[in-house]
């Protein structure tokens, strides 16, 4: 019997037993989770995750992550765990300035990798800068971001006022307009592109019959695009996202518009093709911010271990994966979880020899790789045809 009378059987006892055990084993686990933990240092990155931009946003996201998974073999820091903090800027300039602020607050944040969109990228870059964190920017393409004069911002991509004049060029002398029509979204990115085509148009011979923006997320693009019909330009550019692209594609024609279409790097993605229809899509020539990274010699082990982890690849994970890379090399040179160390950091590096090239960097942040890529649709895919440097 217990002490209060009441019997014990041998199943009882054994019960009592193995209740002891369980509760030993729970304090020992929760002692062990109060003592110290490994210390964390992070990577903050930002794109539109959700919305219809989220493919692109996803894309980059995979090629950080992938420089991420590598770099676990060799911590940058000893002692400390590697991290990546992704958050998601919805495409939204707000969104973006509120998940900057966010990073920023973090101690553990070392370097920020992102944004997609230019408008975005710009006003969240002066967070960092005010906060002395190392932010090293993919794609974002507008030449004003890097003329604000931060000194924390890099950005490893070509800028609009290589884009836009190269697009200008396959316009007049690939696919010989004279007469072109230009559409913009309104965004930092796309009028900021639009005006460099546009600016180029003079020293190539074309003429320019109007110049108008839509909204992101409109639908109907009908009226516009009836009125360009009447104008009769052999060409139409558009300066936005794939999004809009596939939509303005798509509905030229199902007006029978006859004119080419020719965009910039924001209608590389896979769902264009799928959204405009692959018959409406063929024929369409896009500019990017570098060549097809297929054939580029230094990426091909970047290609593989994507590919093989992800599947196929499309215009931004080479980019984020090669931005990832260079604050992860920040981090690991100044060889402490300190802000102003890692920014001295990248900013004492010469030189990066990375998957998309030997990356120097102007005064500016910019890199010195000026690679613009020519696309075609043809048969449901996006088919490259050739590399350009801006003098060519």
């Amino acid at each position: 019997m217990s002490s209060d009378g009441v019997e014990i059987g041998s199943n009882g006892l054994h019960r009592r037993r193995w209740l002891a055990r369980v509760a030993a084993v729970v304090v020992l686990a929760s002692a062990a989770a109060c003592g110290p933990r490994e210390p964390v240092v992070k990577i903050g990155f930002v794109g539109p995750l959700t919305g219809d931009q989220a493919a692109q946003g996803a894309e980059m996201l995979r090629g950080a992550e992938l420089a991420m998974a590598q770099a676990q073999t060799a911590p940058p820091i000893p002692g400390y765990r590697l991290e990546l903090a992704a958050l998601d800027d919805q495409r939204n300039p707000a969104q973006a300035v509120a998940m900057a602020k966010r990073l920023a607050a973090d101690p553990a944040v070392l370097a920020v990798v992102g944004h997609l969109n230019s408008s975005c990228t710009k006003p969240a870059s002066a967070i960092y800068h005010k906060a002395r964190l190392l932010h090293v920017n993919p794609v974002s393409s507008n030449p004003e971001i890097s003329r604000q004069g931060f000194d924390t911002f890099f950005r490893i991509c070509a800028t609009d006022d290589l884009q836009g004049p190269a697009g200008a060029h396959v316009a007049r002398h690939t696919l010989g307009a004279r007469r072109v029509f230009i559409i913009d979204d309104l965004t930092t990115y796309g009028r900021g592109l639009a005006n460099e085509f546009k600016r180029a148009t003079v020293a190539v011979g074309l003429e320019v019959l109007g110049h108008e923006g839509i909204t992101q997320g409109e639908k109907d693009f009908t009226p516009l695009l009836t009125k360009i019909k009447a104008l009769g330009p052999d060409l139409i550019y558009f300066a936005g996202m794939f999004p809009e692209a596939a939509i303005l594609i798509k509905q030229r024609r199902d007006l029978q518009i006859p004119a080419a279409f020719l965009g910039g790097d924001g209608l590389y993605e896979p769902t264009l093709i799928t959204l405009a229809t692959p018959a409406a899509a063929e024929g369409v020539y896009l500019t990017t911010l570098g060549a097809d990274v297929h054939t580029v010699p230094t990426a091909r082990a970047f290609v593989e271990a994507f590919e093989r982890r992800y599947g196929s690849i499309g215009a931004y994970p080479a980019y984020a994966y090669e931005a990832t890379n260079l604050a992860i090399r920040a981090i690991r040179t100044a060889g402490r979880p300190d802000r102003p160390a890692v920014l001295a950091a990248m900013r004492r590096l010469d030189e990066y020899p990375g998957i998309l090239g030997l990356h120097r960097f102007d005064t500016r942040g910019d890199t010195t790789l000026r690679t613009i890529g020519i696309f075609v649709i043809r048969d449901g895919r996006f088919q490259f045809l050739k590399a350009v440097e801006p003098s060519e």
